[in-house]
């Protein structure tokens, strides 16, 4: 993923409706050329919306030729919904690929994160995305939401030092001491303070609510009277909650990998942690039986390996040879990352055998590749964006007391990769700006049936969260993939998927959850 960090691509809506028209007239190109050029209008819906939301609701996206066969434009958003047309405002990089055959109409995108690029997961991976059937009958849009990467981006440390000392950068004082606490305070305030300063007033209006709020608006300047929609992990968030503010506008949405609109961010994380921790579990027992796999058969023998390696690297790290130094978090990151899908077991192989020897080559490649860091620089603001959003969309707790009692369940539920932590989220706790809404069930009430997709070896969006959704959506469809690995559409099985395009296409749902096997 890549993006454009610039604050200075937030401009005044009036503005750029003014310079428009007059860079068309001055570049003396005619109408009759745009067809030639790649270049396309779209035609907004024209529904009625209060005179605030009117510039918005009705402007018209200019989509121009962008390379590999995409066209890309930019739409403009309010800063704030709730008073629109005050401040600066915000843009929204889309990118799309036209139906092969006759269109039934946009097919809107989103690979997660948050702070995933749905721009950057279509534009170079739309075969990925969906299937051939879809991209024939659907004009497939990505975009990246608020905050993200080519739109108006939430930018924070500039430098690539910075970033490596806060995310990779090791405490001088023992873990779990008052003074390694202020540490690590003292390295959060410092990151919040840079997000402030080279965000500007952006970073309080990076919640997901707003993104839902802008996908309607894009929904109607592409003049789709209703919303298709494949929201994927936490792409699924923003699918059900349009589908709880505008039921009404709902027409075919699939959530795949989902999540539970009703868990705190404890809730989350105890979740997500026995989720990898039992995937951890999973690997090892199919990696006795490779021929390359660096542990004993016994399942129990090989946690216990794993678990003095973290207790090994939380006290001495591991150097590299740029420096940065492989320490338990790392490993932690490292781990979750390969055990994300079946497919890239083989990296955690790899990497357990090189550490057994001091190398962490495979280690940082692999948390790396988490971080959106390539050949030494980021390529991209997805921890960033990660962070604002979700410092926005859920309450964070600063009970000292509470914190610990919290940490102790999670390390309970997974002994062998967390430690009850004497500290919570000492970056939202210091975030200039707090989560305002609550954490309740989605009913979309006379929504057209939605079909949620849940994983049941899925160790970042356990199958109990799409479970629950399919549940609280009054017209929720489950279908159930039993098989290991983050989201189901992306394995291929034609259980799963040929369901899935038959009802983007015709609708259909089946009569009952199909259960398909991986």
């Amino acid at each position: 993923m890549s993006g454009d960090r610039s604050s200075s691509r937030i401009r005044r809506l009036a503005v750029v409706a003014v310079l428009v028209p007059v860079l068309l007239l001055t570049g003396c190109v005619p109408s009759w050329l745009n067809g030639f050029m790649g270049r396309d209008s779209s035609t907004p819906t024209g529904e009625e919306v209060t005179a605030g939301l009117e510039p918005y609701y009705r402007q018209s996206l200019v989509w121009e030729r962008c390379g590999g066969g995409a066209q890309c434009a930019t739409a403009i958003a309010p800063l704030d919904w709730e008073n629109p047309g005050e401040g600066d405002d915000v843009e929204l990089a889309l990118v799309r690929y036209r139906a092969s055959e006759q269109a039934l109409g946009s097919l809107f995108v989103n690979p997660g994160g948050p702070g995933a690029s749905g721009f950057d997961f279509v534009r170079d991976s739309v075969d990925f995305a969906v299937s051939e059937r879809l991209r024939e009958n659907f004009d497939v849009i990505g975009w990246d939401p608020r905050g993200v990467g080519r739109s108006s981006a939430v930018t924070c440390y500039t430098a690539t030092a910075d970033k490596d000392q806060f995310i990779y950068g090791v405490p001088e004082s023992e873990y779990g001491t008052e003074a390694w606490i202020e540490e690590v305070t003292a390295s959060a305030k410092r990151f919040v303070d840079a997000c402030v300063e080279n965000t500007g007033p952006l970073l309080e209006h990076v919640d997901t609510d707003s993104t839902v709020r802008d996908l309607d608006m894009l929904r109607a300047v592409v003049g789709d009277e209703q919303l298709n929609y494949f929201g994927y992990s936490y792409g699924t968030d923003i699918g059900a909650r349009y589908a709880d503010r505008y039921p009404e506008r709902v027409g075919r949405l699939v959530l795949d990998g989902a999540t539970d609109p009703t868990a705190s961010q404890f809730e989350v994380v105890l979740a997500q942690s026995t989720g990898f921790e039992s995937a951890l579990t999973t690997y090892l027992a199919e990696c006795a039986s490779a021929g390359t796999c660096p542990f004993p058969a016994d399942t129990a023998a090989a946690l216990s390996i794993v678990e003095q390696l973290y207790e090994r690297v939380r006290v001495d790290p591991i150097p590299a040879a740029d420096g940065r130094l492989f320490d338990s978090a790392v490993l932690d990151i490292a781990i979750a990352t390969a055990l994300y899908d079946e497919g890239s077991w083989e990296f955690l192989s790899q990497m357990f055998t090189e550490l057994r020897t001091g190398v962490v080559e495979t280690g940082f490649l692999l948390a790396d590749f988490y971080y959106g860091r390539e050949e030494g620089e980021y390529v991209d603001n997805s921890l960033e964006a990660f962070i604002a959003i979700n410092c926005l969309d859920y309450p964070v707790e600063r009970d000292p007391q509470t914190i610990i009692e919290q940490n102790q369940r999670i390390a309970d539920a997974a002994p062998v990769t967390a430690d009850p932590s004497p500290i919570g989220d000492v970056v939202c706790q210091n975030w200039p700006y707090e989560f305002e809404g609550e954490l309740a069930p989605v009913s979309a009430e006379g929504a057209e049936p939605i079909l949620v997709i849940g994983t049941t070896g899925d160790p970042a969006t356990p199958y109990v969260w799409a479970q629950a959704l399919a549940e609280q959506l009054s017209s929720g469809v489950l279908l159930t993939y039993d098989g290991e690995g983050h989201i189901a559409y992306d394995e291929g099985d034609p259980c799963i998927n040929d369901l899935v395009d038959e009802y983007f296409i015709t609708g259909a749902v089946p009569p009952s959850d199909p259960v398909c096997a991986g």
